[in-house]
């Protein structure tokens, strides 16, 4: 004979048995109340997968007065579906990255998680008013241009939110970063531990932090062993702008034998161009990526990159977004990651 429960839908109460635990405690958990055991919030997201309950967001936003749903908000200078950028966002694995990170906190917990990408003024004010109305609890943000104007709005909406990078302009929204100066010392010990001494960088974009901060951190510590000047070349952080500046740094130091690059998708596409020039790696020049991403892995050689843990950044990022979604009071925080050096082959 069959359960007779197949014949209708899951209930609270079906979890609850399964689960091992109070209907009440099974209420809780879903609706996101707040000091209830981690524990029993595993415990209970698996009940729900195993009897197939789907709970019922619009009566539990009722009663919460939340969507149960995340933004996530890309923010750059994009105005159209079909703009570079956007090819970029779904192409490059720093983004999706980024979404798994964030997603290992939020369905654990059920709650939705909603792409944005915003491009234009008009457009950032109408999210910030579509989150103000609820339609998003609060927002994990990826702030990419020096003058976005979305962080001092997003604080000005009282918006629950956390910045994955530093903002570029101070502004009280807590975020989570790097130690992206500690990264580019990384690099520059490992290749003058290589005997590297014609040394070059291609940086990432000028107006962006995190390059700043590699270039600043590169600088100094080539500077502590005594090499005053470097050649720069500026990428875009996309295979086109690395292959074109890896030519240029060739043009102006063509004795180069050693290159620190800014990320590894334009480190990916450096090795190529050297080996066009047949120039080996790392035995004619070595190379050093940044991010240990799926590019450091796809190049060939294997990339030595600094690795930048954008998983668990991203992460960080939503934990904080959560705590303030339940106390909007917390003060701003930063959290700050260290690097780490994963050595390949290609330097």
């Amino acid at each position: 004979m069959s359960d007779p429960r197949s014949a209708r839908k899951p209930t609270l109460e079906d979890v609850a048995e399964a689960a091992g635990v109070s209907r009440a405690t099974v209420s809780r958990v879903i609706n996101g109340v707040r000091n209830v055991d981690p524990k029993l919030h595993a415990i209970v997201w698996q009940a729900v997968d195993a009897t197939g309950y789907v709970p019922n967001r619009a009566a539990r936003s009722l009663v919460t007065r939340r969507s149960g749903t995340v933004a996530l908000v890309v923010s750059d200078a994009v105005s159209h579906d079909d703009d570079p950028f956007m090819r970029r966002f779904f192409a490059d694995p720093f983004f999706g990255r980024i979404v798994g990170g964030v997603m290992s906190v939020l369905r654990p917990k059920g709650i939705q998680l909603a792409l944005q990408i915003v491009g234009t003024d008009e457009a950032r004010t109408r999210l910030v008013g579509d989150l103000g109305q609820g339609q998003a609890d609060g927002a994990v943000v990826l702030s990419l241009h020096p003058d976005d104007t979305l962080p001092q709005q997003l604080y000005e909406g009282g918006i629950a939110a956390a910045l994955v990078g530093r903002p570029a302009q101070p502004v009280p929204i807590s975020y989570v970063d790097l130690a992206n100066d500690a990264g580019g010392v990384l690099a520059a010990e490992h290749l003058i531990g290589r005997g590297c001494s014609r040394l070059g960088m291609i940086t990432g974009p000028a107006h962006v932090p995190a390059s700043q901060d590699r270039l600043t951190g590169f600088r100094q510590a080539l500077a502590r062993h005594g090499h005053a000047w470097f050649p720069t070349v500026e990428g875009g952080f996309t295979y086109e702008s690395g292959e074109t500046a890896m030519l240029e740094l060739l043009e102006r130091q063509p004795e180069l034998d050693g290159v620190f690059v800014a990320n590894d998708v334009m480190a990916q596409a450096a090795v190529m161009a050297l080996r066009g020039r047949e120039l080996r790696v790392p035995d004619d020049v070595a190379v050093v990526g940044f991010d240990d991403s799926s590019a450091a892995l796809d190049a060939r050689p294997q990339l030595t990159t600094v690795r930048h843990p954008l998983e668990d950044m991203a992460a960080e990022a939503a934990r904080l977004v959560l705590s303030r979604i339940d106390d909007p009071s917390l003060r701003v925080e930063s959290v700050i990651f260290d690097p780490k050096l994963v050595v390949r082959q290609s330097a």
